[in-house]
């Protein structure tokens, strides 16, 4: 499952605050409201290449999908054990 995350920036020409998806980092964006273009940085991440990019989101999805997993199956397990503790 592929989950946007999005970065917050504010646009150099306007000041606006601009939610950016990660997947654009180190790549030109422009502003909706004033139309300037400048490229989109994360102000705590260094510049990266597009194929740095790519390997971090591949991993944060791997993250994602792992915790998900371990979500469902704590909510699996969680009523198996509750069951077994029953009164018969």
């Amino acid at each position: 499952m592929m989950h946007k995350v999005f970065f917050v920036q504010e646009c150099p020409t306007c000041g606006r605050s601009l939610e950016i998806r990660v997947a654009h980092l180190g790549r030109e964006v422009y502003c909706q409201h004033c139309r300037a273009r400048f490229v989109a940085r994360s102000s705590e991440a260094p510049v990266r290449g597009a194929a740095d990019v790519d390997s971090l989101l591949r991993r944060a999805e791997q993250l994602i999908d792992k915790q998900l997993i371990d979500e469902q199956l704590a909510n699996e397990i969680l009523p198996a054990r509750c069951r077994g503790n029953a009164i018969p």
